[in-house]
């Protein structure tokens, strides 16, 4: 009798995965999706917007451009506002319908299945794809594997380029990619993000879904027992096992699952969606287009695995009743704080003023008689024209009894501009009552009513 102790493993050996193809309504959208998301990701920085790029975030100007729009440091509160929408869309859409995220718009969903449908057109469906895989290397696993990897190579450097393309002007970047010219940073992080996409959706695919997203660790908080998600009606399939398809499984006291198994072969993370609800289900519905193609050809009532509640599965309501329960107290909190998080985005965004004025006392000189007798003051304004146009502005005063602009009235900054001007105020020496009393400057352009900015400062005696 062997006395050798027993090996122990603390890690499971990774299996690759071959998903099998699949047909069917939500494929059909999965693939919309991605063919969606991808022209938006790749056309966008192609687009122009009144000559410029529609969507370029230019961090050596600091400035933001989204369409007709101009954001600086300035508006971050916007960019926290959408980091917010987002969470709790996130939060709404899962209590509501689970993972829809990850299994049709999730970079890591979209990319995964770009580079499967790459490897299907190189290699071959999934059996082929076996076969490849054990044979010895030849010249034809040699070509296959060799321009497979050329394929994601190239479509990871191309997602690279794309997305510094949203920092660096496309046109200019592609100028520069040309004649071999790229600057330090461009070249690092299209390296870096294509040596990410390649690696994650050519290599690590279900790993980073089942060990390295936080998210599905954390879904089960946001989940409850009426939240859509991908169910086997274990009521109806159980027990499962072969049957001819002449012979009246019930009577052989089966359900209607054959354990054909294909569910298990078309996940993309491996697992067995029969065994209920894990946190390693992205949500993709593929098991849900195969089973119904099963049920079809043996004859059977389609929805053996299907989108549903826990309480529906367990019999506490019908299926026709979900839609009742969609709104509850968790969704309702949600879709409300949502709504009027949206609604103050909108609103702020749309009184938002392209124009920043800041206001700088002359340290030097604190205060001067002026040649009238009365009291000058020498301020430093700094004005930011955030608008894509050119704008001439008059600047005046307020808070003091025939307070005036005695010199630098006016100004003109172009667009995206920013000019720094010194005001002279002149008050009547009577008017001023007291050491130090308030004062208002009021910038206005002289085209646009809108742009009206005023800040405030003190006039000393």
């Amino acid at each position: 009798m062997s006395t050798e102790p027993e090996e122990i493993q603390l890690y499971e050996v990774k299996q690759k995965i071959y998903p099998r193809a699949v047909q069917g309504v939500f494929n059909n959208w999965r693939i919309a999706l991605v063919l969606f998301t991808q022209i938006v990701y790749y056309g966008l920085p192609w687009l122009t917007w009144d000559g410029r790029q529609a969507i370029l975030f230019d961090l050596g100007a600091r400035k933001f451009f989204l369409f007709g729009w101009v954001f600086w440091p300035q508006d971050f509160v916007w960019l926290a506002a959408i980091l917010i929408m987002s969470a709790l869309a996130l939060f709404l859409f899962t209590a509501v319908a689970g993972r829809l995220w990850c299994g049709y718009a999730c970079p890591q969903t979209v990319y995964t299945e770009l580079f499967m449908w790459v490897e299907s057109w190189i290699e071959g469906d999934y059996k082929k794809q076996q076969k490849l895989n054990g044979q010895p290397w030849n010249a034809e696993k040699i070509v296959k594997r060799g321009g497979k990897h050329v394929a994601w190579v190239v479509l990871s450097l191309w997602t690279g380029f794309t997305l510094v393309a949203y920092f660096t002007p496309a046109t200019a970047l592609l100028q520069e990619l040309v004649t071999w010219t790229l600057g330090p940073w461009e070249t690092f992080w299209i390296f870096f993000y294509a040596l990410a996409t390649w690696g994650f959706a050519g290599f690590m695919r279900e790993q980073v879904c089942k060990y390295m997203c936080p998210y599905a660790r954390f879904q089960s908080a946001m989940f409850d027992d009426d939240t859509l998600i991908i169910t086997y009606d274990y009521q109806r399939g159980e027990p499962r096992g072969f049957r001819k398809k002449d012979v009246d499984h019930k009577a052989q006291g089966l359900g209607d699952c054959v354990d054909c198994g294909i569910c298990v072969q078309v996940c993309p993370t491996g697992i067995d969606i029969r065994n209920g609800l894990q946190y390693m289900c992205i949500g993709c519905a593929a098991c849900i287009d195969a089973c119904d193609q099963v049920m079809e050809k043996v004859g059977y009532p389609k929805g053996l695995v299907r989108y549903s509640t826990q309480n529906v599965i367990d019999g506490k309501y019908p299926d026709q009743d979900i839609l009742k329960h969609v709104f509850r107290p968790r969704t309702l909190f949600y879709t409300v704080v949502f709504s009027g998080i949206i609604v103050a985005f909108l609103v702020t965004l749309a009184m938002r003023i392209p124009l920043r004025v800041d206001v700088i006392r002359d340290r030097l000189t604190l205060s001067r008689e002026s040649a009238s007798g009365g009291i000058e003051n020498i301020y430093r304004l700094q004005i930011i024209n955030m608008d894509s146009k050119p704008h001439q502005y008059t600047i005046s005063a307020k808070g003091i009894d025939g307070i005036k602009v005695a010199s630098g009235d006016k100004i003109d900054i172009p667009a995206l501009g920013t000019e720094n001007l010194n005001v002279t105020l002149e008050a009547p020496r009577l008017s001023i009552n007291r050491p130090t009393q308030p004062v208002m400057f009021e910038v206005r352009a002289l085209d646009d009513e809108r742009l009206v900015r005023e800040a405030k400062s003190s006039f000393l005696k």
